[in-house]
């Protein structure tokens, strides 16, 4: 018997990376999962690999999370574990900032995250737990990623409130904060593939543990972090990343 046996799990951005990796781990710890994604296809397939519902949804797109919220009550009445995952990186220096840019990356990555969490409250079980996807580049000041970072920051600034607020329905919110794992997001920045295997090679020997994480890494932590070994756990981060935001300045 798993950890998380007879639970019901939601996880956003389900289909691919981690936010895959954490509904397998889900699935195996006996829970009952949903993922979404904003792709049906990407859905439809990763959900059928998985052996889990697949609900389309742009986190973005509040009346969308609505009908959300409306089929996960109708199907399983409330929620136990909710994982906030959906997310997007679009790299930019500072002075070529587009508002179409800082638009989308805070709409889907704090904007979507918080509502994700308003429109799903009413139907998570007091005691539940919810998990938001954060990143160390929070921290880093990591060249590029102003926007991508300010809202990771807004993400744990909100967790950390969340959870005072929260607390007298025992419900548990955490954030985590991965470095650098070998997911598809870092395919759809749009850089050329020379140039992020290039980035890669140059960001894993800065990362004191000399490699990328894997999304089974974060899956394992965000598994515990849903569980009731996690009980006395909320309003926390936790930065899973190899030792790069101890130590930023370790070279290869």
């Amino acid at each position: 018997m798993g950890n998380l046996e007879g639970k019901i799990a939601v996880v956003t951005g389900g289909n691919s990376g981690i936010g895959y990796a954490s509904a397998k781990k889900f699935k195996e710890q006996g829970a009952n999962v949903i993922i979404t994604g904003r792709s049906e296809e990407k859905v439809n397939t990763a959900a059928n690999e998985l052996g889990v519902q697949g609900v389309v949804a742009d986190v973005k797109d509040l009346n969308a999370l609505d009908s959300l919220v409306a089929q996960v009550k109708d199907n399983h009445g409330a929620v136990d574990i909710l994982f906030v995952n959906a997310g997007i990186f679009a790299p930019a220096p500072v002075g070529q900032i587009t508002e179409e840019m800082f638009d989308n990356q805070m709409g889907i990555n704090f904007k979507g995250a918080v509502f994700t969490v308003e429109k799903f409250l009413p139907i998570i079980k007091d005691g539940g737990a919810i998990i938001n996807l954060s990143s160390v580049n929070a921290y880093t000041g990591m060249p590029n990623t102003a926007i991508y970072a300010a809202s990771k920051a807004a993400m744990n600034s909100y967790t950390r409130t969340a959870a005072t607020e929260l607390a007298p329905r025992k419900i548990r919110i955490n954030s985590v904060n991965p470095g650098p794992v070998y997911t598809p997001i870092f395919g759809k920045t749009g850089m050329p593939e020379e140039q992020l295997n290039v980035f890669a090679e140059a960001m894993q020997n800065r990362i004191p543990l000399k490699r990328f994480g894997q999304p089974e890494d974060i899956a394992n932590l965000v598994n515990f972090l849903a569980s009731d070994e996690a009980s006395f756990i909320t309003g926390a981060e936790y930065n899973i990343d190899g030792g790069i935001n101890v130590n930023p300045l370790l070279a290869g």
